[in-house]
């Protein structure tokens, strides 16, 4: 009796709840993004436990260790810099542990998805530290002024800077997600990572934009196929593996550089599909993560370009702002055609 009193004395209480609930579903609150971060700090932590004792990943053990620790410290640093410098509290101090863990959850999973997206040639941890300090930076420095959301997705733009600048850096090979395996384990493990990545956009609210990406990339192999030399079966393999899906739930649908709306997703994932078509019969090597990066930019810099296109608009050819004409004055009932005498 008394919730119901309750919601007939609140009458957008209960509408309230059930909005709320959606939108926790979506991933447009907090509580659905800590959930996804996680569930994908979790994830991928096993992972690379699996990777490094199973599996067979090229890079040693202290590629990810080093990722984690360079990308929390960079977190604290970087934290307590910009509380300083806006005069605020810093965001990990005087709050519960479990609140501290979360904080810490973005540059966690930046460090363990960069140790296991970059080949180092033998030496993945000088490879691995800078990018990590590139993805977690840009966080910092390239973010919405309103709201503090970054523009650039951390993982790409870190590993697309240190293959762009560092020779001996290059992308994980695809193998290694089942090298000391063999059998039934080629396709389970795929599956795998495929079945714990969905979970994650599930959680983070970007389903449309994991679909408008996978359709867009299956759409840019096929369209390069028939109109180029390359086979269409050999652009749609990279489809098929671990690598693959790991990149596409975690990198591609990250929830802090994407938009919620569902439609804003596929077009989303549908042109970073396209800028990674082009940029790979321009035979960029690093397309699949230089893409992201390109898109984002590209959301960023959309709505700077049409408001100063409406200025311009606004602004007649001899540089002064156009008026609208002054509306007629109309006069008073019963006075005379030549006006008032």
């Amino acid at each position: 009796m008394r919730t119901g009193r309750a919601l007939q004395g609140a009458p957008g209480t209960y509408r309230s709840a059930i909005r709320a609930h959606r939108d926790d579903r979506r991933g447009r609150n907090g509580r659905g993004r800590v959930r996804a971060l996680r569930w994908a700090a979790a994830s991928l932590t096993l992972l690379t436990v699996l990777g490094h004792t199973v599996l067979g990943f090229e890079s040693p053990w202290s590629a990810p260790v080093a990722g984690v620790l360079t990308g929390t410290v960079a977190e604290l640093v970087l934290e307590a810099v910009d509380a300083w410098a806006g005069r605020r509290p810093v965001r990990y101090l005087g709050v519960p542990r479990d609140r501290v863990a979360d904080f810490l959850l973005p540059s966690y999973v930046c460090g363990l998805l960069c140790a296991m997206l970059l080949y180092g040639s033998g030496h993945a941890t000088p490879v691995v530290v800078p990018a990590v300090l590139i993805g977690v930076g840009s966080r910092y420095v390239l973010r919405v002024r309103a709201s503090g959301r970054p523009l650039l997705n951390p993982v790409a733009t870190g590993v697309a800077v240190v293959l762009l600048l560092l020779p001996r850096a290059a992308p994980a090979p695809p193998h290694q997600f089942t090298a000391w395996v063999s059998g039934p384990f080629d396709v389970i493990v795929p599956s795998a990572v495929l079945a714990a990545g969905a979970v994650h956009a599930v959680l983070a609210g970007r389903v449309p934009l994991l679909l408008g990406w996978t359709g867009g990339f299956a759409a840019q192999a096929l369209v390069r196929g028939w109109l180029t030399d390359v086979p269409a079966l050999a652009a749609l393999l990279p489809m098929t593996g671990a690598a693959f899906a790991l990149y596409a739930c975690h990198v591609v649908a990250d929830p802090a550089t994407s938009p919620v709306p569902a439609r804003r997703q596929v077009r989303t994932g549908l042109a970073t599909a396209a800028v990674y078509g082009l940029l790979a019969h321009s035979h960029v090597v690093s397309a699949m993560f230089l893409a992201p990066v390109v898109v984002c930019a590209g959301r960023a810099l959309w709505p700077v370009l049409l408001a100063r296109a409406g200025r311009a608009a606004a602004t007649s050819p001899n540089g002064r702002v156009s008026r609208s004409p002054d509306p007629p004055v109309r006069e008073p009932a019963g006075t005379p055609p030549g006006g008032p005498p």
